[in-house]
């Protein structure tokens, strides 16, 4: 069964995962915020399934330029929850591929410190696991 998605869907899919690691990034700015960055995307890059091809192709239409933080995180966290909905809708085994690759993307992203993340990265990761889990 070969599932399609509209151009708009990819996009919110895209949105959603990669606008993850650019919080996850915007969270450890103090820190490494290439490194976690580039962890977080090499994550994404490893999807597989209808998840992974939808983020390997090239990202256009995805806006994640956000003046703040806060900018951002209106923009991704709704993101997250509404791709997280479309996919149960679509796609169910793929909801819980998109779930777990953001995951893993973030914790990729949340391991370039050692030992326990900042807290304003513990708190990101809290908020963005709330997204993904209120669809």
């Amino acid at each position: 069964m070969t599932i399609a998605l509209a151009d708009q869907d990819k996009i919110t899919l895209r949105t959603a995962a990669y606008g993850a690691v650019s919080l996850m990034a915007a969270a450890d700015a103090t820190g490494k915020p290439h490194r976690a960055a580039t962890d977080g995307s090499i994550a994404l890059g490893s999807a597989t399934g209808l998840v992974g091809h939808v983020l390997a192709e090239w990202p256009k239409g995805v806006n994640l330029n956000g003046k703040s933080v806060a900018e951002l995180a209106d923009q991704v966290l709704p993101a997250l929850t509404a791709a997280m909905s479309l996919l149960k809708q679509q796609a169910p085994a793929e909801a819980d591929n998109f779930r777990s690759t953001v995951i893993v993307a973030v914790e990729a992203a949340a391991r370039t410190h050692q030992g326990q993340p900042a807290p304003t990265i513990a708190d990101m990761i809290r908020k963005i696991t709330a997204a993904l889990d209120a669809a």
